[in-house]
């Protein structure tokens, strides 16, 4: 699985830490980072995307398609 963070719409509500912490970080501007990608299933990565108050989490299968949002 890939991971595109919108890096500029990322609010740092920290929704996808709490949801994925083994994927996920803020980083120290309250930005949302990526640690590893493959750390949780594609179920929870789609969670944490769709519980992302500023739609800036975009997940894709490996062949690059999107399959959230």
């Amino acid at each position: 699985m890939q991971i595109q963070l919108l890096t500029n719409e990322c609010c740092g509500n920290g929704q996808c830490v709490e949801i994925a912490p083994n994927v996920f970080r803020l980083d120290p501007r309250r930005k949302a980072m990526v640690l590893d990608a493959d750390a949780a299933p594609v179920e929870l990565l789609i969670e944490a995307a769709e519980a992302c108050p500023c739609q800036a989490i975009v997940v894709k299968d490996n062949e690059g398609d999107v399959v959230f949002p």
